[in-house]
């Protein structure tokens, strides 16, 4: 832990000492909560500095190579996880150098506790501001008390924002965020209606996508769940978003090409076609895909495979 942010605190427990109202409880009360978070990483990687001076690095060979007009390693080398839930931070690192920023502003729409997401590397060690939405109002707090607590972002916090998200209100709540506009990076993982989100999203204008994709139909199919405002992913079912040929589409229509995936294929990147096109070409939805289909994705396919599904 930093020095200054163990001061925050010792100074945050001598307030409460000097509340009237019940101040050992209170006391007793915020211990555990702190030993809660010790015990099950709710922060994870939350003081790790040498990865500021590992990325930073990472940068000027990325920018070196760029500048030579050498080819880039594929995403399936590169893959890091500093804040992401897998090796998106890695990926999003190298997609920055190739397209540049403008504004280092970024939304993710569905971000969880914004502690592990695709953004909040960027927010942490990059001095990006960001707004993070989700519907949960544990998570929103949670994620609120490490950015207000964080050695990195106490002073510029991101927005974090309860509600949740429809194709109704999503323009609504990212312009009353101050976020509409030109935004560097958009992230997309909704659990369900990511394609329709996406579609209804026009108030902002990101360089960079990255978008969730149902991956047990393999590359070719494009289809989505029907929309449903108040759908809800039933944990383990395949029943849930989009195909990543449905997301092409999409990107398509919205003048983005997809330029590669996760190596599970979980979430799909995709770059404004007015930027890197000699850096970054496109990628077919085939060639993203990087593990083969396991019996256990047959298995998942066969149980949702009959449910209603739009092709689009």
């Amino acid at each position: 832990m930093g020095i200054t942010a163990l001061q925050q605190r010792i100074d945050s427990l001598d307030k409460e000492l000097a509340s009237p109202s019940d101040p050992i409880s209170a006391v007793l009360a915020r211990i555990e909560h702190l030993a809660h978070i010790a015990s099950t990483g709710a922060h994870p990687r939350r003081y790790r500095g040498p990865d500021q001076a590992v990325q930073h690095l990472l940068r000027l060979h990325y920018r070196d190579l760029i500048e030579a007009g050498r080819p880039l390693p594929p995403f399936g080398d590169i893959e890091m996880r500093f804040y992401s839930q897998n090796g998106e931070d890695g990926i999003i690192q190298l997609l920055i150098e190739a397209v540049g920023t403008e504004t280092k502003r970024s939304v993710e729409i569905c971000a969880g506790d914004g502690i592990e997401c695709n953004t909040a590397n960027l927010l942490v060690n990059h001095g990006w501001t960001g707004l993070l939405i989700d519907g949960g109002e544990e998570l929103v707090t949670r994620g609120r008390e490490f950015y207000d607590w964080g050695t990195e972002t106490w002073v510029h916090p991101p927005t974090l924002k309860r509600a949740w998200v429809t194709a109704e209100n999503v323009n609504q709540l990212v312009e009353e965020a101050g976020f509409d506009g030109d935004i560097d990076l958009l992230s997309i993982d909704l659990d369900g209606m990511d394609y329709w989100i996406w579609k209804a999203l026009d108030c902002v204008r990101p360089r960079i996508i990255v978008a969730e994709c149902n991956g047990v139909w393999g590359p070719y199919e494009s289809l989505t769940v029907p929309y449903a405002p108040n759908f809800a992913w039933e944990k383990g079912s395949a029943y849930i978003g989009a195909t990543i040929a449905a997301m092409c589409k999409l990107g398509q229509q919205k003048g983005y090409r997809l330029v590669g995936a996760q190596r599970y294929g979980f979430n799909a990147f995709f770059v404004r076609d007015d930027l890197a096109c000699d850096t970054l070409p496109t990628v077919k939805p085939e060639n993203c895909l990087l593990h083969p289909h396991s019996q256990d994705d047959t298995a998942r396919l066969d149980e949702v495979k009959d449910r209603p599904w739009v092709r689009v």
